[in-house]
């Protein structure tokens, strides 16, 4: 403690800023102790670049995904004396072949891939967190017919339940060590009460209970906070880990060196407020877990609130008031 699980840097993700060495050096002087380095995979269909990607090939995505494994695994060991760095990935999830990509692309870096942060950004091919235009283009895919509601066949209800079938089949798969923003579908609806579509509910409570029982953590993710129209992280409050036994574990899913913990004390804030007294984090294992990956999460011992890094944000956020 502290820690965060989910990172990326300009120099491997063209929606991000700095270098990965900026990164890992700002959490540094933040006083992390744990710090994940998680660069999205690659994608594997020109369809599925984004605008500002347009001028790579695939190839390009790939060699590059391969360039931040090896820069993480240096800043790993330049700077082990002080932090942990854990090498990671955050997962894409388009089509089908892309989790046939990240099958091959775990075995042929089987021991350089600490861990999995396991992410859905698309529905129907669709991304959903790119601007509200294109998730709206998404929603609009699942129209209702002729507009008659039946329930089950309402548009968010379909909408819903495709994103977190999507999120089921990866957890199932491929048993991700952390859970990446659990609710990113409701991004740009944050009101919404996943409760009162009762079919994709059941989907969101069956996904908890699942990665929950092979041992996964879920991320506390700090970025919602930025938002519109978001006061809490992800997941929202009525997500029920908690009452399914599940474990919590911190991640600022910074873009750059000026995103490394922000929000973090929001983030405290939030925790409090809804009881959460018990936080986990990722750490190095002699042993393999169910992946044949040597990390296992582990808890903080003690209260997490009376660690120095809170007390030295505490006194920032006081300077910057007064």
């Amino acid at each position: 403690m502290p820690h965060s699980h989910h990172s990326h840097s300009g120099q491997f993700c063209r929606h991000a800023f700095g270098s990965l060495e900026e990164v890992v050096l700002e959490a540094i002087k933040q006083r992390f102790e744990v710090y994940g380095l998680t660069e999205h995979v690659p994608r594997y269909r020109p369809e599925d670049l984004y605008p500002e990607e347009r001028e790579l090939s695939l190839d390009d995505l790939s060699k590059q995904f391969l360039s931040f494994l090896n820069e993480a695994h240096r800043l790993k060991e330049v700077y082990a004396s002080q932090i942990t760095l854990l090498v990671g990935l955050e997962t894409e999830y388009i089509t089908d072949d892309d989790l046939s990509h990240l099958q091959k692309l775990l075995k042929d870096n089987e021991r350089r891939i600490d861990y999995i942060v396991g992410s859905v950004h698309h529905v129907s091919t669709i991304p959903i967190d790119f601007d509200r235009v294109t998730y709206e283009k998404a929603l609009a895919n699942f129209s209702n017919e002729e507009g008659v509601y039946i329930l089950g066949n309402d548009q968010m209800e379909r909408f819903l339940s495709a994103y977190f079938d999507a999120q089921h089949q990866l957890i199932q798969q491929f048993q991700p060590e952390i859970i990446g923003h659990l609710d990113l579908c409701r991004l740009y609806t944050p009101s919404l009460d996943l409760r009162q579509y009762p079919i994709a509910w059941g989907k969101l409570i069956r996904n908890i209970e699942e990665a929950t029982r092979y041992g996964a953590l879920f991320e506390i993710n700090a970025a919602a906070f930025k938002k519109e129209g978001w006061t809490s992280p992800y997941p929202g409050k009525d997500v029920l880990i908690q009452e399914k036994t599940g474990r919590f574990a911190l991640s600022d899913d910074s873009h750059g060196p000026r995103t490394v913990g922000q929000y973090y004390l929001d983030v405290a804030d939030y925790l409090v407020h809804v009881g959460i007294t018990e936080l986990w984090y990722l750490d190095c294992s002699s042993e393999p877990n169910h992946n044949g990956r040597y990390i296992s999460p582990r808890r903080i011992e003690g209260d997490w609130r009376l660690h120095t890094f809170w007390k030295h944000r505490e006194g920032e956020r006081r300077r910057i008031v007064s």
